[in-house]
């Protein structure tokens, strides 16, 4: 798939990382797993050519192990 990031602005980067991160969240919670730290990495979303980038974070064992669990199930 073609990186068309290089053609969003800053703005529109966030708000693609926003989504993008929210997406995320909701699968995660329809698997039966919460990343407590899931977010945008705010460094990553300034300047002349932000990558905004989604932060996602540290957890403790059990949700390292739920996660690994629910990315092992067949789709």
């Amino acid at each position: 798939m073609p990186n068309s990031d290089s053609r969003m602005s800053a703005e529109e980067k966030v708000r693609a990382a926003e989504c993008a991160r929210d997406e995320l969240r909701e699968a995660l919670k329809s698997a039966g797993v919460k990343l407590p730290s899931l977010g945008l990495d705010i460094a990553s979303c300034v300047g002349a050519a932000p990558l905004a980038l989604i932060e996602l974070g540290r957890c403790n064992i059990a949700t390292a192990r739920a996660l690994a669990a629910a990315l092992r199930r067949p789709a």
